[in-house]
């Protein structure tokens, strides 16, 4: 075997020294090989559902307008439980934004008298602001109407419903949405019947499937309130099914639904709409499901 020439002894301690230069030794062989360096942690992928989004845009019906609650016949969109700046009810927008946030970036397209037909519209409304959540709250005009006969079909009510969140997603595929369970109607019948003022307010038209002839205790008039009633509860499971297969759409669990309104959270004026007060429960409960660490079951 030939020796190696100094030239080359040389040549091969410079690339030996290179090596262990990129291999993290020194001379001295003080340094830790890079095997035992602290790696670097994995950036945590953002949550799909912000608890605290930063813009609210509101669509649907009477309710998220305030109407009956300040004056008689009239939207009061300032005391909305979804937008709305009055400081008694505390609104949705002014919980998550805070005064001012609410001021700026919250914006209320539902109108007196909407069914889930008209809410596609007001969605591409809502999309074009640009919304980090939109509000929903809508249905309880398609069951309140002449007669019991003329409810929409529940058929009628999914399709439209799954098209109004198309019509967003088409826009803004990752903006959250806050589903309202339609309310109980029966039991604002049962609440309101008891106010002479009310029930004279209700001659003129307010939801008269359920609340017309309100006395009248006889078999008919019972089995055209259930089968109202009954369609409400099917409304609220397609609200439910359609919103569940939405990874950023939450159901509120027919929380409004559930709720026990009383005649202090009933308006005055109309004894079926939402007061002040009743607004401050809706916009407590919108609350409670947004900023919930998992959905509503």
């Amino acid at each position: 075997m030939r020796k190696r020439s100094s030239r080359t002894r040389a040549a091969l301690a410079v690339v030996a020294a290179a090596v262990l230069g990129l291999a993290g030794c020194d001379a001295g062989g003080g340094g830790a090989p890079a095997a035992e360096r602290p790696r670097a942690r994995a950036a945590k992928p953002a949550p799909v559902w912000d608890r605290s989004p930063d813009s609210i845009a509101a669509v649907g019906d009477s309710i998220t307008r305030g109407f009956d609650a300040c004056t008689v016949l009239s939207d009061c969109p300032e005391v909305s439980w979804a937008t709305g700046g009055d400081a008694k009810v505390d609104s949705l927008a002014v919980r998550l934004l805070g005064v001012t946030g609410a001021a700026e970036r919250s914006w209320n397209y539902a109108v007196t008298g909407a069914r889930m037909a008209d809410l596609p519209g007001q969605m591409a409304q809502a999309a074009a602001r640009g919304p980090a959540l939109v509000t929903v709250m809508v249905g309880a005009n398609d069951a309140c109407r002449a007669s019991a006969s003329a409810i929409t079909p529940v058929a009628g009510f999914r399709a439209d419903f799954e098209e109004a969140l198309g019509t967003l997603r088409s826009v803004l595929p990752k903006a959250q949405v806050y589903v309202a369970s339609v309310p109980n109607l029966k039991r604002l019948w049962s609440e309101g019947r008891v106010n002479p003022l009310g029930k004279q307010v209700w001659q003129l038209g307010i939801c008269p499937s359920m609340l017309a002839d309100a006395d009248d205790l006889t078999r008919a008039a019972t089995l055209r309130r259930d089968r109202v009633q009954r369609r409400v509860v099917e409304y609220n499971r397609v609200l439910k099914e359609v919103c569940a297969k939405d990874r950023r759409c939450r159901f509120d669990g027919n929380a409004v639904y559930d709720y026990d309104f009383g005649t202090d959270q009933l308006s005055h004026w109309d004894w079926f709409h939402p007061s002040k007060d009743g607004q401050a429960r809706l916009a407590s409960i919108a609350y409670r499901t947004i900023t919930a660490a998992r959905p509503a079951g």
